[in-house]
C-alpha cells in the first residue's frame, strides 16, 4: 500500500472506477470526497468548486478566481491537474457541461453535494441522469492505505490522550457542559485541528447514545459515559467511548458493565477478513442478549471511519459485505437500561489475519475517588 496520504494515482483510480460504473463522468464538489481524491481541503461556498473526472479524457478542477491561488497551493496543484478559474459574471455549472462529450449520459455527483448544485448541474447537462458518486469512490474509500491508517492510528493515539486527563475533570458538583468546554479545550491540545462532538451523559442522561451537553450537575455515585471525536490537520478523524463513575458505583450499573466489557471484547475478536459486519454485530449483540440486556442495546455495533466520522462499512445486521483489510471502523456496543448506560468503544482496522485497535486506554470502568 502507498505511504503517501494523499497519492497523485488516486485520479485515474476515479477514472478507471468511473468508466467501469458505466457513467460518464463524477463531479466532486468539496467535501470528503473531494479532498481522498486530490488533498484539496476546498472550502464549501455558494461559488462551484468541482474537479471533473470524465470516463475518458483529462481530468480538471473547476475554481472561483479567487480561490485559484488555494487550490494551486493544495496537494491538487501538484497533481498535474488543468486548473480552470472562472470570473464572477461566468456559469461554472454551462463550463463544467461544456468540457464534457455532447449527450453524456450520466454523471455521478458527490455524495456531499449541496442540492442547490445538484439542480443547476441537473439544469446545465438535461439529458443526464444524476447518481451518487459514491457508487464510484465507496469502493476506493472503504479500504484504507498504510498511510490512511498511520493517520487514524496518530488521531486515536490523540483522542486516548484526552480520555487520560479526562479523570481530573470529572468531579461531584460539575456540569456537563462544563465539563464538556474543558475536553473540547483538550482535543484541540492533544493536536486536532476541529473538535466533532463531545457527549458527557452522566446518570440518565448516559442512556440516551447521543446525548446533548447539559447544566446537569454531576452526582456522587454517578457514572458519566464520555464519547469524544475530532478531526486531525490530515483530514481523518478519531472516535473514542470510555466510561467514569465518580465514587462507588450503583451495584446493577457494575452488572451490566462487565457483560458490556465481554460483549466488546467478542465483537473485535470476531474480526478478520471474510466475516460480514452482520457477524461482528452478532458477536457482541447475542452476549448481550444472552445475559438478559438485549432490548437496552438500541444501535448498531459501528460504523467507518477515516475522512468522516461515519463512512462505509456500518457494522450491522443485514450488512453482508465481507470485511476486508485495510477497512476501518468503531466496535461501540452499548447497554443503556433508563437509569445509566455504557458504551465502549474503539476504533479498529481489519488486518489480514484479525484487527489492530487504535485506541488504547484501559477499557475498565474508570471509578474516580
Amino acid at each position: 500500500m502507498t505511504t503517501e496520504l494523499y497519492p497523485r494515482e488516486r485520479v485515474a483510480q476515479v477514472q478507471e472506477a468511473t468508466a467501469a460504473a458505466g457513467l460518464g463522468a463524477v463531479l466532486l464538489t468539496p467535501g470528503p470526497d473531494l479532498r481522498y481524491v486530490t488533498g484539496y481541503d476546498a472550502l464549501a461556498l455558494e461559488r462551484l468548486t468541482c474537479l471533473v473526472v470524465p470516463a475518458a479524457g483529462d481530468p480538471f478542477l473547476v475554481v472561483p478566481r479567487l480561490e485559484l491561488p488555494a487550490a494551486a497551493e493544495s496537494p491538487a496543484g501538484g497533481l498535474g491537474l488543468e486548473l480552470v478559474p472562472w470570473d464572477e459574471t461566468d456559469d461554472p455549472y454551462a463550463l463544467v457541461a461544456g468540457r464534457l462529450p455532447a449527450g453524456i449520459g450520466s454523471v455521478g455527483v458527490a455524495d456531499r453535494m449541496w442540492a442547490s448544485m445538484v439542480l443547476r448541474f441537473r439544469d446545465a447537462m438535461p439529458g443526464a441522469e444524476q447518481v451518487a458518486a459514491g457508487r464510484v469512490l465507496g469502493r476506493l474509500r472503504v479500504r484504507k492505505s498504510a498511510a490512511e491508517v498511520a493517520a487514524l492510528r496518530e488521531a486515536g493515539a490523540a483522542i486516548d490522550r484526552v480520555h487520560a486527563r479526562v479523570p481530573d475533570l470529572l468531579k461531584p458538583g460539575r456540569t456537563e457542559r462544563e465539563v464538556g468546554r474543558d475536553i473540547a479545550d483538550l482535543i484541540i491540545a492533544e493536536g486536532h485541528s476541529a473538535v466533532d462532538f463531545v457527549i458527557v451523559g452522566s446518570g440518565p442522561n448516559g442512556a440516551n447514545p447521543h446525548a446533548e451537553l447539559s447544566d446537569r450537575v454531576i452526582g456522587e455515585g454517578e457514572p458519566v459515559v464520555v464519547d469524544i471525536g475530532g478531526t486531525m490537520p490530515s483530514g481523518y478523524c478519531s472516535d473514542s467511548t470510555r466510561n467514569y463513575c465518580v465514587g462507588a458505583p450503583p451495584a446493577d450499573y457494575r452488572a451490566y458493565y462487565e457483560v458490556l466489557l465481554a460483549a466488546q471484547e467478542a465483537s473485535c475478536a470476531a474480526v478478520r477478513p471474510g466475516v460480514t459486519p452482520e457477524a461482528v454485530d452478532a458477536a457482541g449483540r447475542d452476549a448481550i442478549a444472552a445475559a438478559g440486556y438485549g432490548e437496552y442495546f438500541v444501535h448498531r455495533t459501528g460504523h467507518g471511519i477515516g475522512l468522516e466520522t461515519h463512512e462505509e462499512p456500518y457494522i450491522v445486521a443485514g450488512n453482508l459485505e465481507p470485511l476486508e483489510p485495510g477497512m476501518a471502523f468503531s466496535i461501540e456496543p452499548g447497554i443503556y437500561p433508563g437509569a445509566h448506560g455504557a458504551r465502549i468503544e474503539d476504533i479498529v482496522v481489519c488486518t489480514e489475519d484479525g484487527c489492530e485497535r487504535l485506541n488504547t486506554t484501559p477499557r475498565d470502568l474508570v471509578i474516580i475517588t
